[in-house]
C-alpha cells in the first residue's frame, strides 16, 4: 500500500510527475501564506512582532514535516535571493546577519517539529495536546532568536527585548495554530482505512 505523500486533504498522485507538480504547487501557495504573514507585524526593536511563526508552525502542522520543511526552506531561499518575503518587505543576504536572523533559521525547525508533532497525535483531535505542540515549537523558535541576538546585544538585553516581549504572543499564536487545527481535523475527509 502506498503511504500519503502529504498531510494535505487531497492525496497527491502516485504518478512521479503528478507528485512532483503537486509538491510545486504546494510550496508556491506555502511560500505565498508565509510572505503574508510577514507583512502583519507590528515595529519593534530590535525584532519586530509578525505573523510568521504562527504561519511556519502551520505550514509544517498542514503539509506534514517533509512538505512543510520544503515549503519554509523555499520561501527561505526566496528571501535570501533578494525578494521581499520577510517582515517590512525585507529581503537578501543582510536579513541572515541581523538581528532577527536567529529566529528566521529556527523556522524550518520549528515548522517541521510542529509537522512530527502533529502526525503523532498532536493534532486537531486533541486540542490541548495541539496547543502544547504549537507552544513548544513557538517556544522554541523564542531561545534561538534570542541565543543569536545575545551574541550581538548581551544575555540580559536579549532576554528583556527578544524574548519576553513575545511570550504573550506567543501564547495567543499557539491557541490560535491549535484553533486552526481543530477546524481543519474536522473538515478534513476521513479516511476509511489506517495507514
Amino acid at each position: 500500500m502506498s503511504q500519503p505523500t502529504t498531510s494535505l486533504p487531497i492525496q497527491l498522485s502516485d504518478k512521479p510527475l503528478h507528485r512532483y507538480a503537486g509538491w510545486l504547487l504546494a510550496i508556491a501557495l506555502g511560500s505565498l501564506f508565509l510572505t503574508a504573514s510577514s507583512y502583519i507585524s507590528i515595529p519593534m526593536w530590535p525584532v519586530p512582532i509578525t505573523m510568521q511563526t504562527l504561519a511556519v508552525v502551520l505550514v509544517g502542522a498542514v503539509f506534514g514535516w517533509k512538505l512543510g520543511g520544503a515549503t519554509i526552506l523555499a520561501w527561505l531561499a526566496e528571501g535570501a535571493l533578494g525578494l521581499p518575503v520577510f517582515a517590512g518587505g525585507a529581503g537578501g543576504l543582510a536579513v541572515f546577519m541581523g538581528p532577527t536572523a536567529g529566529y528566521i533559521f529556527s523556522f524550518p525547525l520549528i515548522g517541521m517539529l510542529a509537522g512530527w508533532l502533529v502526525a503523532r497525535g498532536w493534532d486537531g483531535s486533541r486540542p490541548l495536546l495541539a496547543f502544547v505542540g504549537m507552544a513548544v515549537a513557538q517556544t522554541l523558535c523564542l531561545i534561538i532568536g534570542a541565543l543569536w541576538l545575545a551574541a550581538m546585544i548581551g544575555p540580559q538585553k536579549a532576554w528583556a527585548v527578544g524574548f519576553v516581549p513575545f511570550l504573550i504572543g506567543d501564547v495567543v499564536k499557539s491557541a490560535m495554530a491549535a484553533a486552526t487545527l481543530v477546524l481543519w481535523h474536522t473538515a478534513k475527509p476521513r479516511r476509511t482505512t489506517k495507514q
